[in-house]
């Protein structure tokens, strides 16, 4: 080796120095040490989480962060154009997994953007505009899969358990919201607007706005709701409770009326309620 390539050597006092403070030799002790890093304020909170949920990647899986199959929004590719085209406004989602026949036959991804194609040119068969489905198991670390998105420069993948059938699916951004939290939208609400995060009163009089994830027994304090007592046990928040009432997940504009109140969806994302419009009923 030519001296002149070697690295240069440690001083001495470099090796003292790491005598006395070892580095981490864990990833326990690395969350420690960056933690430590934020109360001498050498970086911030966000900052920390962000690096927490980048470490914390490496040890989940695709399972783990997936849309569960049974909330997953799908494409039929038999049904009429205007339907599939209702479905495409009402989500709000860019890609879609198309099947056909069955659910768990997922033939494709259409993008929203191909399906105005077809409203230009209904002579195009849906299945000419179908993008490849990516399939990946369940044990997919989220490291690699994000790997995977980026050099494939894809973002949508099914995920399919150990008997190959379809588990849910995953997008690349449910992975990047690990890292740096939920992507907020204009109705959510922060700490310090002086309101509740799950119930917020509206201008409209006698109007609210509720969270899907709100706990029932917090609609009971706040409206006198009335819940069986099955379904304070079975339930704990009110998205849950009537998204199995109404046997799906309900898309924006419908609504349902429950304990009392008449609760009308605002936003359904990701194949879960985030908010209702809720009013009294007389």
């Amino acid at each position: 080796m030519n001296p002149d390539s070697r690295p240069p050597a440690r001083s001495l006092l470099r090796k003292i120095a790491e005598y006395l403070h070892p580095g981490p030799d864990s990833k326990a002790e690395l969350f420690a040490t960056l933690e430590e890093a934020q109360d001498r304020r050498l970086i911030n909170a966000q900052s920390l989480a962000m690096l927490e949920g980048v470490l914390k990647l490496s040890d989940m899986t695709a399972g783990d962060v997936m849309v569960a199959a049974p909330r997953m929004e799908l494409l039929d590719i038999d049904a009429d154009f205007d339907d599939l085209l209702n479905i495409v406004i009402d989500t709000a989602h860019s890609r879609f997994p198309v099947f056909e026949g069955e659910r768990d036959n997922i033939i494709g991804i259409l993008l929203a953007k191909d399906l105005l194609k077809r409203q230009r040119s209904p002579e195009i068969h849906l299945r000419a505009l179908l993008r490849p489905a990516v399939f990946v198991p369940e044990s997919k670390g989220l490291n690699d899969l994000l790997t995977d998105f980026r050099g494939r420069r894809n973002h949508l993948a099914l995920v399919v358990d150990e008997f190959g059938k379809t588990a849910g699916l995953i997008t690349i951004e449910d992975i990047l919201e690990e890292i740096v939290g939920e992507i907020e939208d204009e109705f959510d609400t922060r700490e310090g607007d002086g309101a509740s995060a799950d119930i917020v009163s509206l201008p409209e009089d006698g109007a609210y706005r509720v969270s899907g994830q709100a706990a029932l027994v917090k609609l009971v304090d706040q409206f006198d709701c009335e819940f069986t007592q099955e379904e304070l046990d079975q339930f704990e928040t009110i998205g849950g409770l009537v998204a199995h009432r109404m046997g799906h997940v309900p898309r924006g504009g419908e609504e349902h009326i429950v304990g009392g109140l008449r609760l009308v969806v605002l936003i359904a994302s990701r194949g879960a309620i985030k908010w209702f419009r809720a009013t009294r009923l007389a």
